[in-house]
C-alpha cells in the first residue's frame, strides 16, 4: 500500500547533519523552519533541542531564514526574570499559501499563514455543484480579492481540497462523484489561473493532516479520521506519522464501508454504505428524538469498530456532523464501540472530535501547498499575491 507521510515530504523536525556543504545548509534550513512552522514561536535554546543543532549554527540558520523573509526575530514578553530577554523566533504571517475548498453548497479560498492561520477567506453559496471551470473562475476572483485584504503578502502557491479521488500525481480529480468530476486535471487549472504552483488532494486526507499537524491529533501517529459533510463521509488513515493512500491514491473512502447489506443505494451504486445510513438529512429528521439518535450512534460506533480491527488506531478523530453527533451520544458511541470492538483492551480507544471547525480543510490543504518550501527555503521563490 502506497503511502504518504502526514506531513507531505517534510517531516515536522527534519533531522540534522553535521558537515558544511550546500546541501547540508539547505538540509538545516528546512528543519529550522519546519520547526517554527509546527511549533513556533520558539527560543534559540528550543530549536537547538528540536534540530539537535549547535547554537551558533542555529544563529547563523535564524539570520538567513529572516533575509530570506520567512521569520521574525524579536524579543520574548517581559516575565520579571533579571538577565536580557530570550529571542523568539516566529514565522512571518505574511507569507502565506491559497487553499481551495469546492464542495457541493459552497466555494471558498482562504490564505492561510505559515504558522497554519486562516488569515483572510471568501467563501460563495452555490445552488448546485459547481463546475470545475466554475470553481477557476472563483479562486481567480477570490485571490485578487485576498491580496486587497493581504497587501505585500508573499505566496508558496495554491492547493484544492476535493470531496473525490484524487490521483498520485497531485493534479487530476479522477472522480468526485458528488461534484459530477471526472477525470478534472485541476491543479494544472489553477496554475494557468492564478500563474502559482498548485496541487491537489483528498479533503479528508488534507482533513487529517490538519489535525495532526495543529488540531486533535498533535502528537498522535496512528489516527483514523472520519468526516461527515454535505458530501457525504470521508476517511483518512495515518498510520506510523504516515497517511495511508493506497495502490493508486484512493485508499480511505470509508464512507463507502457497507454497514447494512439490504441499506439504501448509494451514490456509488452500492447498497448500504456508511454515508447512506448515517447521513446529514438523517441526522437533521432524528432532531432531538433519542431513539433515533442512539440508533444513528449504533451505526457510527459500528464503523468506528470496523476501523479498529483494520488499523488499531490510538486515536479516532470525529469531524463535521459526525462530530456533533459524538457530542450528542458520547456515552452511546463510547460503550457502543467497546462492545464490538475486536481488541481485548479496547477501552484504550480514544475518541475525539475534530478541534479546527471550518478550518480544516484549509489548513490541510495549506500543508501541501507549504511543503515545498519547507523542504527546501532557499530554493523556493514566493510570488506577490
Amino acid at each position: 500500500m502506497a503511502e504518504e507521510r502526514a506531513g507531505s515530504d517534510t517531516p515536522r523536525v527534519a533531522p540534522a547533519r553535521g558537515s558544511r556543504n550546500d546541501h547540508t545548509r539547505r538540509h538545516n534550513l528546512s528543519a529550522l523552519l519546519t520547526a517554527v512552522h509546527y511549533g513556533g514561536p520558539l527560543t534559540r535554546a528550543q530549536l537547538t533541542r528540536d534540530t539537535g543543532l549547535n547554537r551558533s549554527t542555529i544563529g547563523g540558520l535564524v539570520a538567513e531564514l529572516a533575509e530570506l523573509g520567512l521569520v521574525i526575530e524579536d524579543a520574548a514578553e517581559e516575565t520579571g526574570a533579571v538577565g536580557r530577554p530570550s529571542l523568539i523566533v516566529r514565522p512571518r504571517t505574511d507569507v502565506v499559501a491559497l487553499a481551495l475548498h469546492p464542495d457541493v453548497d459552497a466555494l471558498e479560498l482562504g490564505a492561510v499563514a505559515i504558522d497554519g492561520s486562516v488569515v483572510a477567506r471568501r467563501r460563495k453559496s452555490v445552488v448546485s455543484s459547481p463546475s470545475p471551470e466554475e470553481a477557476v473562475v472563483f479562486a481567480q476572483s477570490a485571490a485578487r480579492e485576498l491580496a486587497r485584504d493581504l497587501g505585500d503578502a508573499r505566496v508558496a502557491g495554491v492547493a484544492a481540497a476535493v470531496p473525490g479521488l484524487v490521483a498520485v500525481d497531485g493534479d487530476t480529480v479522477v472522480d468526485a462523484p458528488h461534484l459530477g468530476w471526472r477525470g478534472v486535471r485541476l491543479a494544472t487549472a489553477l496554475q494557468e489561473a492564478l500563474d502559482l504552483p498548485a496541487t491537489v488532494g483528498n479533503d479528508a486526507n488534507l482533513g487529517l493532516r490538519a489535525e495532526w499537524s495543529y488540531g486533535a491529533a498533535r502528537g498522535v501517529d496512528t489516527v483514523v479520521y472520519l468526516n461527515g459533510s454535505a458530501s457525504g463521509i470521508g476517511g483518512a488513515a495515518l498510520i506510523g506519522g504516515r497517511m495511508l493512500r493506497g495502490g493508486r491514491g484512493y485508499g480511505g473512502e470509508f464512507g463507502h464501508m457497507m454497514i447494512r447489506s439490504d441499506g439504501e443505494r448509494c451514490s456509488c451504486g452500492r447498497a448500504g454504505c456508511l454515508e447512506t445510513e448515517l447521513n446529514a438529512e438523517r441526522l437533521d429528521a432524528a432532531g432531538h428524538e433519542a431513539s433515533a439518535l442512539d440508533a444513528l450512534a449504533g451505526i457510527l460506533a459500528a464503523a468506528i469498530a470496523n476501523l479498529e480491527v483494520a488499523f488499531d488506531p490510538d486515536l479516532v478523530v470525529l469531524g463535521g456532523y459526525l462530530g456533533a453527533l459524538y457530542d450528542e451520544r458520547r456515552a452511546a458511541i463510547e460503550t457502543g464501540v467497546r462492545d464490538l470492538a475486536f481488541r481485548p483492551d479496547a477501552e484504550d480507544v480514544a475518541i475525539a472530535r475534530a478541534a479546527l471547525g471550518g478550518n480544516r480543510l484549509l489548513i490541510g490543504a495549506a500543508e501541501r501547498a507549504f511543503a515545498p518550501l519547507l523542504a527546501d527555503p532557499a530554493g523556493v521563490a514566493l510570488r506577490a499575491l
